[in-house]
């Protein structure tokens, strides 16, 4: 039986994964689903990404395979980065990581900033929620808000050509927050890639499509 390591991106709802979690289990795949401490995990801490790191280091043993789901992506990116010989396999799920120096981050940092004092006039928190793609900021606690711009502001210095690990890219072609472009990015950066979009995918298809993102796992793990 086949183990698989999960990590999850930036949402508060574990039970969100369960339907993708249970396809995976009919095909034996024994699934090790990490809470991530500040989100699924209480933690009062302000995280950065070597926090994250050493934390997934500690969690995943050697030679495993791992699927990281948007920040959970960022998170192993980092964590094979540094360590290449980590990781068996690694599944990127609409993965973050690729820095983009664009005016909507110049945009998102000045709402971030100006907006503090009237983050609960809901209009002020919908218009932030549209510019970052981020529709659990808002959810968050201040300690955690200050994880999240640590974790935006560490695609700066991930290196993820050093990333050598056989790594599988799955993609929604309507991803809207982390859009199919930063995949393409990342399949031409990671030296040992592949790359498959899925039509309809939009950025957490274990909400919308947990069956089809399911049996798009256990395909790639067959490969493993």
């Amino acid at each position: 039986m086949k183990q698989l390591y999960v990590i999850h991106g930036w949402t508060y709802d574990a039970s969100r994964w369960d339907k993708t979690l249970e396809i995976l289990k009919k095909n034996n795949i024994d699934v090790h689903f990490l809470n991530v401490p500040g989100l699924t995990a209480p933690s009062k801490k302000i995280w950065t990404i070597d926090d994250y790191v050493a934390w997934a280091n500690e969690n995943i043993p050697d030679g495993a395979i791992a699927l990281g789901h948007s920040n959970g992506g960022r998170i192993l990116l980092n964590l094979c980065a540094k360590n290449p010989q980590k990781l068996k396999h690694l599944i990127l799920l609409d993965a973050a990581g690729v820095y983009e120096n664009s005016p909507k981050k110049h945009i998102t940092k000045l709402i971030a900033k100006v907006g503090k004092p009237l983050k609960n006039i809901k209009f002020i928190s919908k218009v932030f929620h549209k510019l970052t793609g981020s529709t659990d900021y808002g959810k968050a606690p201040e300690n955690m808000k200050r994880t999240l711009e640590n974790m935006l502001e560490s695609d700066k210095h991930l290196n993820i050509e050093a990333v050598t690990t056989k790594t599988s890219i799955l993609w929604g072609k309507k991803d809207t927050i982390t859009p199919p472009r930063m995949a393409n990015k990342m399949n031409e950066l990671l030296p040992n890639s592949s790359l498959k979009f899925f039509e309809n995918w939009p950025h957490s298809a274990y909400i919308s499509y947990p069956e089809e993102l399911g049996n798009a796992i256990v395909e790639e793990m067959k490969n493993v």
